[in-house]
């Protein structure tokens, strides 16, 4: 069996730590007028924003994450592999096209659609019922795809309500930590594996 390389549980710690801790620095240097419930990450990093480097670095950070952590899941399907990088890659490019000051960028949100869906629905693509990794199975697979995935539908739905920026919190934060969780069961369950 294939093993997941350190450098891999290093970037799949990293992203969570880069999305949640550049948003919340981020948000700390926004003037007074700033609401994380209501108000998007994306916005932390448009053209006009306070400090815009810290969220647009925080937001590349994240996605060279996920393509790093992509590149080092070895035991898992190669789809989910691809799709997972894909996210990331997206994700880059959230970064590259900010949101104008006023307005939108159909650039940026094309990425931030890109990398929604495909990190949400990376899980289901690794389901492998051969797999002694938890977090791999087919059920286990599919169900976390369907929660990531209903956390942007609610995000899609809070797109112009007060609470979208909690919404987006949600399903990015989320999208940040499964991948952590994989790469920490499955080495596990490698290491027991190789134990007996």
């Amino acid at each position: 069996m294939r093993r997941i390389p350190w450098w891999a549980l290093a970037s799949a710690g990293a992203a969570p730590v880069l999305l949640i801790g550049g948003f919340t620095l981020a948000g700390t240097r926004q003037p007074s007028g700033y609401d994380p419930i209501r108000d998007t990450i994306s916005a932390l990093a448009a053209l006009g924003a306070t400090d815009r480097w810290v969220m647009t670095s925080a937001l590349a950070g994240l996605g060279a994450c996920h393509v790093i952590t992509a590149a080092g899941l070895r035991p898992v399907r190669i789809r989910a592999r691809v799709v997972l990088g894909m996210g990331g890659a997206a994700t880059v490019l959230v970064a590259a096209f900010p949101q104008p000051a006023q307005g939108n960028s159909v650039a940026h949100t094309f990425a931030a659609t890109v990398a929604f869906i495909a990190l949400g629905g990376w899980p289901a693509l690794s389901a492998d019922r051969a797999s002694g990794a938890p977090l791999l199975r087919g059920w286990v697979s599919v169900g976390a795809s369907g929660a990531l995935l209903g956390l942007v539908v609610w995000f899609a739905a809070e797109l112009h309500g007060g609470q979208r920026g909690l919404a987006e919190r949600a399903a990015a934060g989320a999208q940040s930590l499964w991948p952590l969780a994989v790469v920490v069961t499955t080495r596990r369950a490698l290491t027991r594996r190789g134990s007996k």
